[in-house]
């Protein structure tokens, strides 16, 4: 599946490219997922805010202990980097929707999209 393609497609979504060579996709003015790039690439990963809470996100180390990391940085604000291969897409896509509706629900109400 196109994860890229996935969450761009989500309204008010639009890619960036905030450090050099690390692709996300942005609505409003917060990232929602850090981007996997190419289809087809051994080793992709997703970074997605995964929980509200730290607590929450660990669920998925505790399902895929071999597939979830907590994410560098960000990750005690509830993100996890998620390798691609092993995991069903039906799976990443519920967890790129759940990213995006929790950021969508921290952005200002002016500033979310709106949705039909």
């Amino acid at each position: 599946m196109d994860f890229d393609a996935y969450a761009l497609a989500k309204p008010g979504a639009w890619p960036d490219e905030p450090w050099e060579g690390d692709r996300v996709a942005k609505v409003g003015d917060k990232i929602f997922a850090f981007l996997p790039g190419e289809p087809g690439k051994a080793g992709r990963t997703i970074g997605l805010k995964c929980g509200a809470t730290r607590e929450e996100a660990d669920e998925w180390l505790a399902r895929y202990p071999e597939r979830a990391s907590v994410m560098a940085y960000i990750g005690r604000h509830g993100w996890n980097t998620i390798e691609l291969d092993g995991i069903p897409d039906d799976e990443i896509s519920e967890a790129i929707d759940y990213s995006y509706d929790l950021v969508v629900a921290k952005l200002p109400k002016s500033k979310r999209p709106v949705t039909g």
